[in-house]
């Protein structure tokens, strides 16, 4: 890697829908994206940006390990440049009835929902805090703020980030660091949900259903909000979702 002059975005969790829909968003304004997944392709959303004109650095790395985590960020910021906004939009919804949610499970889901994004919280706040400026920015769901049944584990997790992304916002904001915390309240359009829910996909329409572009751009708005007038937290949800 080589250091660029165009501002960077680090997205954490860089999906086939919501994940590389921000980062089309940053890029297309100018920003240097650097993309992460665990684990899956990166080829389609690389020749996307760049087809956009914007650059590209696109990595496999696990935020839950905490080795990963700070060499991924270390080496952001000494080979590219300083990160002016980091998302974290890794999910971990694995629905299961109370009885049947193993250990194994709990634990699976909590260390995507809460403790990789502590972790991924903690190293971006470390090098934004002393340049007194910087964009972090944490996708929640419907479960950040009510738990449902068989989303024990999920809501748990989405709970506690959403706490992490409070305690953070009210700590580093007077720093200078804007930290925001988007509550997702709906269904996203991707294959994968809509075979999952198939029946709920079909009843809903197409506009009942939340575009990953149309979502992209509150990321991209929060960004740019001026200090006087920052958000903390924000729910998305299609006109017709019931809430």
């Amino acid at each position: 890697m080589t250091t660029v002059q165009q501002p960077i975005a680090l997205i954490i969790g860089a999906g086939d829908h919501l994940g590389s829909a921000i980062a089309r968003r940053f890029a297309r304004e100018g920003y240097h994206i650097v993309a992460t997944r665990r684990r899956g392709d990166l080829d389609t959303l690389v020749s996307e940006v760049e087809a956009l004109g914007a650059g590209i650095t696109a990595l496999h790395s696990d935020a839950r390990d905490e080795d990963q985590v700070i060499q991924l960020i270390d080496k952001v910021e000494s080979e590219l440049g300083p990160m002016s906004v980091v998302v974290f939009n890794i999910g971990a919804n694995v629905p299961c009835s109370i009885v049947d949610t193993t250990a194994r499970l709990y634990r699976k889901v909590w260390e995507m929902c809460a403790f990789a994004g502590f972790l991924v919280g903690r190293e971006a706040a470390k090098k934004m805090i002393p340049r007194e400026q910087g964009t972090i920015i944490f996708t929640g769901a419907s479960a950040s703020v009510r738990g449902s049944a068989n989303f024990s584990a999920f809501a748990g997790g989405k709970h506690a980030l959403r706490a992490l992304a409070q305690s953070m916002a009210r700590e580093l904001g007077p720093q200078g660091i804007h930290v925001a915390h988007v509550i997702v309240d709906g269904l996203i359009n991707n294959e994968a949900t809509k075979a999952f829910l198939a029946e709920q996909f079909a009843s809903k329409g197409e506009d009942g259903v939340m575009q990953p572009d149309d979502m992209a751009e509150i990321y991209w708005q929060i960004h740019k909000q001026p200090r006087s007038a920052w958000t903390f937290e924000q729910d998305v949800r299609p006109y017709a979702e019931p809430w």
